[in-house]
């Protein structure tokens, strides 16, 4: 009876340390990115489905973009605004918390270099794009390939910004 406890217990407790694990994950940045990128409404919601599953520091900021973007394609207009709005409150929320994060940075600078004019969410680009650069060695490889294909598309980051 001791042995068939101590079997159940220690099977609970792998399986218990298994499922914890996975709930601390960090996020998948290159399918991230690359439903970021396409801007695809179905890949925008299973990345916020993933990511609301883990527990990691960069959920909300990587949630609040992932909004910001899908607000882009959201049919209505208080239903665009809403998602906007929103998916801005948490990434600036996440950005006072850690200012010298350079990675949310990187998120708001896309964030803002692509935000419609009349929303006025465009005041902090040159600061961005300062510690982005300052910071890009410090960053995970994923994150660094999608700063260097988006410098094809931004105008305040250049390729050879990071050579």
């Amino acid at each position: 009876m001791g042995n068939r406890f101590l079997l159940v217990a220690l099977s609970f407790l792998l399986c218990w340390n298994a499922e914890a694990q996975s709930s601390t994950a960090k996020v998948d940045r290159k399918s991230f990115y690359a439903a970021l990128s396409n801007g695809d409404t179905n890949n925008l919601n299973d990345q916020i489905k993933k990511i609301e599953r883990l527990s990691f520091m960069e959920k909300n900021a990587f949630i609040g973009v992932l909004n910001i973007r899908k607000a882009e394609y959201a049919k209505g207009l208080k239903t665009k605004l809403d998602l906007f709005k929103s998916g801005c409150t948490k990434l600036e929320d996440e950005i006072a918390k850690d200012k010298s994060n350079a990675e949310y940075r990187f998120l708001r600078l896309i964030m803002q270099e692509n935000a419609p004019v009349i929303l006025n969410y465009n005041d902090n680009i040159d600061e961005d794009a300062k510690i982005i650069k300052a910071s890009y060695s410090k960053l995970p490889q994923e994150t660094k390939a999608a700063i260097l294909d988006y410098c094809k598309k931004s105008k305040a980051l250049k390729v050879q910004d990071f050579n």
